[in-house]
């Protein structure tokens, strides 16, 4: 039985995912300067296809994104790439939190029974045919070192929420949200966003969905939640070198190194994600890199580093580093005469 006709089985199809895009995503700066942080690549495919793929493998079939700081280059790219997906957007603009941005989605999730909201830059794995099959709204968590960063949930002894709080200072919970939310009440859900947009009852500056939650529950609303098998807040760089690193071991399941792969003069050692058009020579590429389409590799030493489309390298050596789009770096080649027990760092 396919994922759709489970989907449609559980829910009888009748669910949009809403997935908010509009962040400038500041802390993956210099990138977010040109580039939107969804279709920031991560183990071959923009952080924002992660998402869609694993919610068309579920059976979603509708899509509604809230974009708002480059979001002609989202659009063109989901619209390019899902041409037969039932794809809408919505513009936020400005960054009023996502409260507010999923409350700009009413006039058009309302035909919907159910919504499933994916924050943008959220990877997540989990069985979401037992998330459509649960008979209450449920939310995402998964237990952290540190919830004060996060949404927390507190759980009573029947495994109901009875409290969400944003960033607590003092966390009461060590669940936090991990920003997969499916709703089930929306005429609940968007009544207690405009009463908050209406009150200008925020939290740190924003609307947030935390909060409207929050009142949904002091109405009498139950939400439950349901766990994460892993989760990748694509937000900062080290995270998204850790999520590019385990997805690629996940998807490619090699060990050992190998020559060729139809470069010349190049050490390939997986797991490794290269694209289409991609010209490498003289190098050493691995593990954990991912390449995008026609970039150009020379005489390069790369490891632990994603390299956007069109890149061009050249006598570089390179750990734990993102590659923008179109960046060209060209290296030192050093010639050297090197005596005896002599010892040089160029780190």
């Amino acid at each position: 039985m396919t994922g759709n006709n489970i989907y449609k089985e559980k829910t009888g199809g009748n669910v949009v995912a809403i997935i908010p895009v509009a962040g400038i995503g500041s802390r993956l700066r210099p990138h977010t300067h040109t580039q939107p942080k969804a279709l920031i690549p991560v183990a071959g495919k923009p952080i924002v296809a992660h998402i869609i793929d694993k919610l068309i493998a579920a059976g979603v079939q509708d899509f509604i994104f809230v974009v708002g700081y480059l979001g002609d280059k989202i659009e063109k790219y989901i619209s390019t790439h899902y041409p037969d997906q039932h794809m809408r957007f919505v513009i936020q603009t400005s960054g009023k939190g996502i409260g507010h941005a999923i409350y700009l989605t009413k006039e058009l999730a309302e035909e919907y029974n159910e919504l499933l909201i994916v924050l943008g830059d959220t990877i997540f794995e989990t069985q979401l045919d037992k998330v459509f099959a649960s008979p209450y709204s449920t939310l995402g968590v998964k237990k952290v070192d540190d919830p004060r960063l996060f949404g927390v949930a507190e759980l009573g002894q029947d495994k109901k929420i009875v409290r969400l709080i944003e960033k607590p200072p003092i966390p009461k919970s060590n669940l936090a949200l991990i920003g997969v939310y499916f709703i089930r009440e929306l005429d609940a859900l968007f009544s207690a966003l405009a009463y908050n947009i209406e009150h200008k009852i925020k939290t740190q500056g924003e609307y947030h969905l935390t909060d409207a939650l929050m009142k949904m529950i002091d109405q009498g609303v139950v939400f439950k939640t349901f766990d994460v098998e892993s989760w990748f807040d694509c937000g900062k760089k080290e995270v998204l070198l850790q999520t590019n690193k385990l997805l690629l071991k996940r998807y490619q399941q090699q060990d050992t190194s190998v020559v060729g792969a139809g470069f010349d003069h190049t050490v390939i050692i997986p797991p490794v994600f290269i694209g289409k058009g991609v010209q490498i020579s003289n190098s050493v590429i691995g593990p954990n890199v991912s390449i995008g389409d026609k970039a150009i590799l020379h005489s390069c030493i790369v490891t632990e580093t994603i390299i956007g489309p069109f890149a061009h390298l050249e006598n570089a050596i390179l750990k734990d580093t993102i590659v923008g789009n179109d960046a060209h770096l060209r290296g030192k080649i050093y010639t050297l005469n090197l005596g005896d027990s002599a010892e040089i760092s160029f780190s």
